[in-house]
């Protein structure tokens, strides 16, 4: 399995998969996503962790495995509220190896830039933060980012042109089913697989329903470069060996 794995991320031109945490920012607190229903998302006290606050919850998960990259939502900032900066350079201090892809609903090149020279996370543009394809496009190219792919149980959301426009998308492309997020339902590959055959090439990155270390394996069958899970890592279902064979690439 793991070979049959390899042979088919190196195919896309990816060496291998990675695992990255997640950690849902709401309130100055970690909270647990359940299938995008944002407004009953409550503070997580996992198994893992036993704290909501961030620092812990991220020293928790690099015990378990040597991870280097998380991804922080930041949903107050989506919906318009207080940003997490404060917490975010919480985590660059005092996790400074660790690199933090950060969506927090921001679309404009100004904004985009600024988080970058703050030192505050390379910024990932959800396509449901999007007008429009005009703003897609000055959004997506900007240096670095990486785009997230959003859908629900009733389709994609933001602008669909820009679902639908492989030429628009930047190297990293996040496939996020919400519905999925936190329900244990298993990893959207269906949607990833369209994703995949729309563009041939770039890295792609499973996002919402990884159940267990048999869900990375058959992801990393697909040649996805890499799987962004919270549930599964905090209440134990991916266990340390298989984190720690993933957040070191496979």
């Amino acid at each position: 399995m793991r070979g049959r794995a390899i042979q088919s991320t190196r195919a896309r031109g990816i060496d291998l998969m990675h695992l990255i945490p997640v950690l849902d920012l709401k309130g100055g607190q970690v909270v647990r996503a359940v299938r995008g229903e944002r407004h009953a998302y409550q503070p997580w006290h996992s198994p893992l962790a036993g704290s909501a606050e961030p620092l812990q919850v991220v020293a928790r998960l690099l015990e378990l495995a040597p991870f280097s990259t998380l991804y922080l939502a930041d949903l107050d900032a989506i919906t318009g509220g207080r940003p997490h900066d404060k917490e975010i350079r919480a985590l660059r201090a005092q996790f400074p190896d660790l690199a933090l892809w950060v969506d927090a609903g921001e679309t404009t090149p100004d904004r985009l830039a600024a988080r970058g020279r703050a030192g505050l996370g390379t910024p990932v543009v959800g396509t449901e933060s999007l007008d429009g394809i005009a703003a897609a496009r000055a959004a997506l190219a900007a240096p670095g980012v990486i785009l997230s792919l959003d859908q629900d149980a009733a389709g994609p959301r933001g602008p669909q042109a820009v679902h639908g426009a492989p030429d628009l998308w930047p190297e990293r492309v996040i496939v996020m089913t919400l519905a999925r997020v936190g329900s244990g339902a298993g990893p959207d590959c269906a949607a990833l697989a369209a994703a995949m055959a729309r563009r041939r090439s770039g890295a792609f990155y499973a996002a919402g329903g990884v159940r267990d270390a048999s869900d990375l394996d058959r992801l990393a069958q697909m040649g996805v470069a890499g799987a962004l899970v919270a549930s599964a890592l905090h209440d134990g279902r991916i266990g340390r060996a298989a984190a720690r064979r993933y957040a070191e690439g496979g």
